[in-house]
């Protein structure tokens, strides 16, 4: 009986405080993100701001894939391939002398669109291990493709001859002007994220992810929201690839390699699956871990995989769970 009573009063004491913490991480987060060009004025501001925009890159790219793994328990191995053609987007099109900025993020947008609609109709056909594999072998596709475009540098890659002009003007040449382009894309992406999921479609994606049959027996078709699903975070992936073109001002087909795939996954379950921001934080940890590690050995990449697993086994919750933000 006292145990019941437990159970019934502890939510009500719990849950006000909890959900402070959930809304209070992420305003904490994206005020650290405003704040550190003014930090870089004190010295190494050009470096600090290569590491933070590309944290916020790999932040973006790192949520849409949240949005499929945590919420729609949809495992794809082949994400990266978005953010490979978000990047060539720009790449090629520069190439070609067009260089506006809002026609590579056009372009971007139409080109990732047209290819999770393809490919996510038939990988979402199969289940479980079948999904993961068949959406790796669509990427897989697309790096091959990348490495046999010669014209285009190939498997070496291309390196742009300036950042995308916005309107004509060269203002992304500033660190500091795309630094906060790249900020703005990560919270625009965060809050469409969020509003998505606190929606109608994001109650069901998640009831598809517990429970698929008993949904499509009250009448939902958990193919085409799962598609919808799929469809949103490619073009969001590709934007974080036109971003990362600007960023490092080079391409290569390493962008849509499996490899890739696997930082993202690495960097949700490291930031804690389920919460959007946690792939943001997953992402800084992620790439201040490379950064740090590959300082002491050059196989720091096997450093990775105990550190996953005491993720797994110690905080489920991730990082954000730590923090006290839990899925």
């Amino acid at each position: 009986m006292n145990k019941s009573v437990d159970l019934d009063t502890a939510p009500a004491i719990t849950a006000p405080a909890r959900a402070r913490r959930v809304v209070l991480l992420p305003l904490i987060l994206f005020a650290l993100f405003a704040l550190v060009p003014l930090a870089g004025l004190w010295g190494a501001q050009s470096f600090v701001l290569s590491i933070v925009t590309r944290i916020m890159v790999l932040g973006l790219a790192a949520m849409s894939l949240d949005l499929l793994i945590g919420y729609g328990a949809m495992i794809s191995f082949g994400h990266a391939a978005f953010v490979g053609l978000g990047a060539y987007s720009v790449a090629i099109l520069s190439s070609h002398g067009i260089t506006d900025g809002f026609v590579h993020l056009g372009a971007a947008l139409a080109v990732s669109f047209v290819f999770a609609l393809l490919t996510g109709a038939i990988s979402l056909r199969t289940k479980g291990v079948y999904f993961i594999m068949i959406t790796l072998a669509f990427g897989q596709m697309l790096y091959f493709l990348g490495t046999s475009l010669a014209a285009y540098g190939g498997d070496d890659g291309l390196t742009l001859a300036s950042r995308s002009t916005l309107l004509g003007s060269k203002i992304l040449k500033n660190d500091v002007v795309l630094y906060y382009v790249v900020f703005g894309f990560l919270l625009g992406a965060y809050l469409l994220l969020r509003g998505i999921v606190a929606s109608r479609f994001g109650r069901v994606l998640r009831g598809i992810r517990e429970n698929p049959v008993r949904m499509e027996a009250i009448g939902f078709t958990p193919y085409r929201y799962q598609l919808a699903a799929y469809v949103i975070a490619g073009m969001i992936a590709a934007v974080a690839g036109c971003l990362l073109a600007n960023q490092t001002e080079f391409v290569s087909p390493a962008f849509t390699s499996w490899q890739r795939s696997g930082d993202l996954i690495f960097a949700i379950v490291l930031g804690g699956l389920g919460t959007l921001h946690g792939a943001i934080i997953g992402a800084a940890a992620f790439s201040l871990l490379a950064d740090i590690l590959s300082h002491y050995t050059e196989h720091w990449a096997l450093l990775f995989g105990p550190i996953l697993i005491l993720v797994v086994l110690f905080a489920r919750g991730g990082i954000g769970g730590l923090l006290g933000s839990k899925p």
